[in-house]
């Protein structure tokens, strides 16, 4: 027996999974660990989930998801034929992986990002390379281009993914600097992961006209409170989205169910309501900084719903178990270069005040 588990372990694919952040199962504590939004989806959602027929569930669900696509093709003002869905932006990434980056150059993403990018490179068995920050944190465009064009880069380049604004840093590049990475890259696909975009930085959606190797990521997580439904979106160039499509109904037809696309529909309908959310936000982020900046605190300008925070006296580890003790939950990534950091989400001014009052007194003794 032991040999036969031997022969089948050894045809086995292994990879070393993502950690998703942690869902306590303690209550009456202050969630501030996985970027969630701390105000609740769209009104026009739960009227969806009120009025919905039960029925429409014994049925496939519309695998084209027409009824999403068309009301992010109004919202968006990109053609139907240029967007993709999946089931959160995670699936829409991964999907990119497998779909675009099936060559033996490696692709290039920053080092200090997502972390579910080197997953999926390894998943999808891509090569691939991790480019070092600047000391601030800031991404530095000519290591993404080669020599030849007046970068850094030796070698061929198979693919680049950055996340605009970046995570775990908040810091948002700007749309000149991406737009140089794109330009000197024609012959790979460059994709830009605008999960936080919402929250004050500027897109590069505008690209896709003008670069056909461009792909932007999007998601319904954070700014539409929708994590829990999981809907992620990318915009890019016919050809593009053609290819996507072609591996996605090779791999899975029916990706998102019927309650889900009506969901997504009806939040992208409220606009109203995810302009004063997302203002919302900003605004207790914006709050948090000049207070945690009181409090000792040195951080990265964010431009996302958190904060990346160190402090001038405490360890970082030191910190997150404090808060843990009393109920504030945060994370921590202990990774070279940041495991004196924590990163903050940006939760009701009623929930970080908690998160001000503990600190206040805790940092009293230092």
């Amino acid at each position: 027996m032991a040999e036969q588990m031997k022969t089948w372990e050894s045809r086995v694919h292994r990879v070393e999974p993502y950690t998703p952040g942690e869902q306590p199962k303690i209550q009456n504590i202050v969630k501030l660990n996985t970027n969630e939004n701390p105000y609740p989806p769209a009104p026009a959602v739960q009227r969806v989930l009120t009025d919905f027929d039960v029925e429409q569930l014994r049925k496939y669900p519309d695998p084209t998801a027409d009824e999403l696509v068309s009301a992010l093709s109004e919202n968006y003002k990109v053609p139907k034929d240029q967007i993709f869905v999946g089931v959160g932006s995670d699936d829409v990434l991964a999907m990119s992986f497998l779909t675009f980056f099936h060559s033996k150059d490696p692709i290039l993403f920053p080092d200090i990002t997502y972390s579910f990018y080197d997953v999926w490179a390894g998943e999808f068995e891509i090569p691939y390379e991790t480019i070092p920050l600047k000391e601030d944190f800031t991404i530095d465009p000519l290591d993404y281009i080669s020599v030849e064009k007046g970068g850094h880069r030796e070698g061929p380049i198979g693919g680049i993914v950055i996340p605009n604004p970046n995570a775990p840093t908040g810091i948002d590049g700007n749309v000149e600097m991406i737009r140089k990475i794109i330009e000197n890259n024609p012959d790979a696909v460059v994709i830009i992961d605008e999960a936080y975009v919402d929250f004050g930085a500027t897109s590069v959606l505008p690209l896709i006209d003008t670069y056909d190797n461009l792909m932007v990521v999007g998601t319904f997580s954070k700014s539409r409170s929708l994590a829990g439904s999981r809907i992620g979106f990318g915009f890019g160039s016919r050809k593009l989205i053609k290819y996507l499509s072609d591996v996605k109904y090779s791999f899975n037809s029916y990706t998102m169910d019927a309650i889900t696309l009506k969901i997504g529909a009806a939040s992208l309908g409220d606009t109203a309501y995810f302009e004063d959310t997302c203002q919302k936000i900003v605004a207790t982020r914006e709050a948090a900084k000049k207070r945690l900046k009181e409090l000792g605190f040195s951080f990265p300008d964010s431009k996302t719903n958190f904060l990346f925070v160190t402090h001038e006296k405490v360890k970082a580890t030191e910190l997150f178990a404090a808060l843990r003790k009393e109920g504030i939950i945060v994370r921590h990534f202990q990774q070279p270069r940041i495991d004196d950091y924590l990163r903050i989400t940006i939760g009701t001014d009623e929930q970080m005040q908690r998160l001000y009052d503990f600190l206040e007194d805790y940092l009293k003794q230092f």
